[in-house]
């Protein structure tokens, strides 16, 4: 790798950590409420998840009436909050067929992580899941991955085998478990966040930030608490 595309590379780290620091104290210092709290994760049988051949995830019903695009890193403490405050709103509109969400995964945090690969290997497992085609079981383990068990950056990571416990947990089946424990699905996932990453700064002209959440090619403002509620009008 040549000197300019390691110093632009790290650009884009510095500018991104900057812009998700920020995002993290906005939401913080305005103590946003947890929208429809209480309803929990996925649960409509009909809702499948289908992993697409560029590592996306697309998880809904096949009739949904709409499709916005997530790009998160499985380290990003802000696509945490957006899980944790309007990740219940976001699945009652799965189940109900007016959304689906196709998540796109980048791994630009890995070296912010204990492990300096923790955001691709959770990528992988994510693939391993979504593989699976259960809607709820896709639901559940992207919700403990982003809210429940999701590390603090530069102080703690997961293990192969602790994302491999979290999808039995969530009521993956045995394969997927082995999958996720034996990171069968790390190259492509490195090759996969690589390409969402390039999407991603693309569309932001070079300033990816996460998480970007797109309807169509319009860029939600997420700090509008009504957002979910505007795309699935």
């Amino acid at each position: 790798m040549s000197n300019t595309t390691t110093y632009a590379l790290g650009g884009v780290a510095v500018v991104v950590i900057a812009l998700v620091v920020l995002l993290v104290m906005r939401w913080s210092n305005d103590e946003a409420d947890v929208r429809n709290d209480g309803y929990g994760t996925v649960r409509n049988p009909a809702v499948v998840s289908v992993l697409s051949p560029d590592g996306s995830v697309q998880l809904g019903r096949v009739d949904a009436a709409n499709t916005v695009d997530i790009y998160e890193d499985p380290l990003c403490p802000a696509c945490g909050v957006l899980e944790s405050v309007y990740g219940q709103e976001i699945a009652q509109k799965i189940d109900e067929g007016a959304l689906a969400v196709r998540y796109r995964f980048v791994n630009f945090l890995d070296s912010r992580s204990k492990s300096k690969n923790y955001s691709t290997r959770a990528v992988a497992a994510t693939e391993c899941v979504a593989d699976s085609g259960s809607g709820p079981v896709y639901a559940k383990f992207h919700e403990m991955l982003f809210v429940t068990d999701q590390p603090e950056e530069n102080k703690s990571d997961l293990t192969n085998q602790q994302l491999a416990d979290l999808a039995r947990e969530a009521g993956a089946g045995e394969d997927v478990v082995q999958c996720v424990a034996s990171g069968a699905k790390v190259d492509a996932a490195t090759a996969n966040a690589k390409a969402a990453l390039d999407q991603l700064n693309g569309l932001l002209d070079g300033k990816a930030a996460t998480p970007s959440v797109y309807d169509g090619a319009t860029r939600i403002d997420v700090n509008n608490e009504n957002w979910v509620v505007d795309v699935t009008r």
